[in-house]
């Protein structure tokens, strides 16, 4: 049974209508906080998934395979995947599934959608010569925490036109379109054809690329299929949790789950369709599933300045000028010892900081530490609480390639800072010696991993526990999750929805 201390802001996998993206794409704090506050957490089912792959949009990562011969139907398919979205545009689309050739007049898609179509739905399109699919969701997809599932079923042999495509979201079935226009019955869709099929870019012309993490790609040829071959409602919480899939998958089917680094494209179905790697390596195959959530930095926190979310929201670039750019982990906690990583890819001046707060005013604050409920560790060697330094607490500077560390206690109120393996000020937070604590910033509210990027081209990556930068040694927590550069301290736990169901 899932704990109701600590928390998530935008709860993984949360049923659809819940609390997903409202017309702004803002998502709604008091109502995640509710969610918290009712126990129900995303804990893991009967089915751990144990990989998903991170795509980012900056390194042009893709899969691509051209299938041998057309598929045993191109009339009956059905896709299904799970994504954890960490791309947000307000111009530009980001493509799930693609094809394009014949000069552009033989086209196939399901992406996020770009501004001429409403940004952030999904769009699902066939085109010959013309629009012969075209749906567009009203739904918006904008929230970074979460694991969305998509069941997405073609049948064009149908007699009425709406059940010729059906689409769902963690379970239920999308109804309300900004755009549907259905294929004429017994339409040839313009995939399982032998050209270019392409996961997470726009095929062959190569753009679009996708920015989030996929987990579960099932591609079934020849049956359309609903999200009960794939996933169910887990009894106790009421949240979607993913199945496996257990049926025939057709000719040109395949079942991506990613566990093989060395060959991230290999397709699990038996088929042997495996997909060729574009860009993508080891580093991106990823721990955090539908069944284990980790933290990521939230990119909806309004900062009071630019900054740019790359490689899954876990590395954060301030692209220039100078100007405090403030922002926040997505999981709060009130209880629990957690640990996690930080590195330093460029400092940007003597102007970056690692810490934990509240969510309170930050947003128009230079850096945590400004305010009495934030407190946070500075590049140039300092800790500063409410706009002052900390003279009582010892810290180093740190520059592009050392690792800090954080050590958060929240039974006992206390926070600790590391540097490249060793704590600082002679600190210990196995044994609690020379801790950081203050009792304003420990007071019962939720409190967040929490930094900011002041110089133009500072660069951190975080490590949650699953880190987008590669790791020398490899060191997981005392219940077997993560992988961090340095030795996690016993009873410490990585920031996940599982250590958070058993220690939060």
């Amino acid at each position: 049974m899932a704990k109701r201390n600590g928390g998530i802001i935008g709860p993984s996998n949360v049923p659809t209508g819940q609390y997903g993206g409202t017309a702004s794409g803002v998502w709604r704090l008091r109502d995640a906080f509710n969610y918290i506050k009712a126990g129900l957490w995303p804990v893991a089912g009967n089915y751990p998934v144990g990989n998903s792959l991170r795509f980012n949009s900056g390194s042009s990562d893709s899969l691509t395979r051209t299938p041998a011969t057309t598929g045993t139907s191109r009339r009956i398919m059905t896709f299904s995947f799970w994504t954890k979205r960490s791309g947000f545009e307000t111009t530009n689309a980001y493509r799930l599934f693609s094809t394009f050739y014949s000069g552009g007049n033989n086209q196939f898609w399901i992406r996020f959608a770009d501004n001429s179509e409403g940004i952030n739905r999904m769009s699902i399109v066939s085109y010959d010569s013309g629009f012969s699919i075209n749906l567009i969701t009203t739904q918006v997809f904008t929230d970074p925490s979460a694991w969305y599932h998509f069941v997405i079923a073609f049948d064009t042999t149908q007699g009425t036109s709406s059940n010729r495509v059906k689409v769902y979201v963690n379970g239920s079935q999308i109804t309300s379109f900004a755009t549907s226009t259905y294929p004429s019955q017994n339409y040839d869709i313009q995939w399982n054809v032998t050209q270019p099929n392409e996961i997470g870019a726009n095929a062959v012309s190569g753009n679009e690329f996708y920015n989030g993490y996929f987990s579960e790609i099932n591609f079934i040829d020849g049956q359309a299929l609903t999200p009960s071959s794939f996933g169910q409602t887990d009894s106790a919480t009421g949240i979607w949790t993913p199945l496996p899939y257990t049926g025939t998958y057709g000719t040109n089917g395949f079942y991506l789950k990613f566990a093989n680094s060395a060959a991230l494209g290999t397709d699990s179905s038996g088929n042997a369709n495996t997909f060729t790697v574009n860009n993508l390596t080891s580093v991106d195959q990823s721990t955090d599933t539908p069944t284990n959530n980790f933290c990521t930095i939230n990119p909806l926190f309004p900062q009071n300045d630019s900054l740019a979310f790359t490689n899954g929201n876990l590395q954060a670039v301030k692209p220039s000028g100078t100007g405090g750019a403030v922002y926040y982990g997505n999981f709060g906690v009130t209880a629990g010892k957690w640990y996690w990583e930080m590195k330093c890819n460029a400092v940007g001046g003597n102007d970056q900081w690692i810490g934990i707060g509240q969510m309170r005013t930050l947003a128009n604050s230079n850096y945590p530490g400004d305010d009495p409920y934030s407190v946070a560790a500075g590049s140039g060697g300092e800790v500063r609480y409410n706009n002052v330094t900390v003279s009582t607490y010892t810290m180093a500077s740190w520059t592009a390639g050392d690792i800090i560390m954080v050590a958060l206690d929240m039974d006992n109120s206390r926070v600790y800072w590391g540097k490249n393996g060793t704590w600082q000020d002679s600190g210990d937070p196995v044994t609690g010696t020379n801790p950081y604590t203050n009792a304003t910033i420990f007071d019962g509210n939720f409190i967040f991993p929490v930094g900011s990027l002041y110089q133009s081209g500072g660069d951190v990556a975080y490590n949650f526990g699953s880190p987008s930068f590669t790791i020398a040694s490899g060191n997981a927590d005392g219940a077997g999750y993560g992988n961090f550069e340095y030795a996690v301290p016993s009873g410490y736990y990585s920031l996940n929805t599982k250590n958070l169901a058993t220690f939060g």
